[in-house]
């Protein structure tokens, strides 16, 4: 079965009339009667009842009819999306670290907005583990992430680079000094950001192992019990510097190793672009990151 026959079966259903039908779909007479004749043999059956200028469905006809035109409607409806998804016309679906600067998300939303003002997009916000995970199967088309390295399958165009900072309640030491060397972190009390970058992955970072003892007293996933339980004592942590802050912290800058991380836009190996990916890419890119507000 063709798609042309369901087409010129479809038009003779609406006209009844063959010559008129033929019309309609920009073929001769003979050429509709003849597909027409080829589908009713596909189909065990005759279609139309021709009595001398009148012509009508038969039952299988009629039936046919239904089938096919349901057949008609959703082969233009792959065609419309395909032709969408090959013009880059689809949602947008992008995994967000969940430790990202909010000013510095919302500054990239809104040029990404003015470079593309009918794009729609799905924001999913998670730690670079899930991230990479939902990019790899396909979940995703584009990600800002932060992991120290990246394996083959992704490519990361760096975006910014971040440094870390201790954060810590009012009257803690820490708060005496300028800045706070990695090594004064030995015996704190810390409170953890599960799947975060400290202190599992600092190694990869160039933090020294003798500097990452600290005793994990608390670790969640919520970043403001994190910054709640610093609020109150519990615990000191480290953060990136762009980080908004709750009240009742405060922060110094770390050092002795300073210590970054580096913010990139993320997209699969060997996957085409849709246009909306390309310009994600170029508009971040693009972007002067260095002097937009962190907080």
């Amino acid at each position: 079965m063709e798609f042309n026959e369901i087409r010129y079966f479809l038009a003779a259903c609406e006209t009844l009339n063959f010559t008129r039908a033929a019309e309609v779909c920009n073929v001769s007479t003979p050429a509709l009667t003849r597909a027409i004749k080829k589908l009713e043999d596909e189909l065990g059956g005759q279609l139309f009842r021709r009595e001398r200028r009148l012509t009508h469905l038969t039952d299988l006809g009629r039936l046919m009819q239904v089938h096919l035109s349901q057949a008609q409607a959703a082969a233009a409806a792959a065609q419309t999306e395909a032709t969408k998804f090959a013009s880059g016309e689809t949602r947008l679906k992008m995994g967000i670290v969940a430790t990202m600067s909010a000013p510095r998300l919302v500054a990239y939303l809104k040029s990404l907005r003015a470079a593309a003002p009918e794009l729609d997009l799905d924001i999913w916000e998670s730690h670079c583990a899930d991230i990479a995970d939902a990019l790899d199967r396909g979940d995703l088309d584009v990600a800002i992430m932060t992991l120290p390295d990246y394996p083959d399958q992704f490519r990361a165009v760096p975006l910014y680079v971040e440094p870390y900072l201790v954060a810590f309640p009012p009257g803690h030491r820490f708060g005496a000094m300028n800045a706070v060397p990695m090594r004064e972190l030995e015996g704190e009390d810390y409170v953890k950001r599960m799947h975060c970058e400290f202190p599992s992955n600092f190694a990869k970072l160039g933090v020294a192992k003798p500097y990452s003892r600290v005793r994990v007293r608390y670790a969640t996933e919520r970043e403001d019990w994190v910054q709640s339980m610093v609020a109150a004592g519990l615990g000191m942590t480290l953060l990136p510097e762009h980080l908004t802050l709750i009240s009742g912290i405060e922060t110094r800058p770390i050092v002795e190793p300073e210590v970054t991380r580096t913010v990139s836009i993320v997209t699969k190996a060997g996957r085409k672009h849709t246009n909306h990916v390309a310009l994600a890419l170029k508009t971040a890119q693009g972007m002067d990151w260095e002097h937009i507000p962190g907080r």
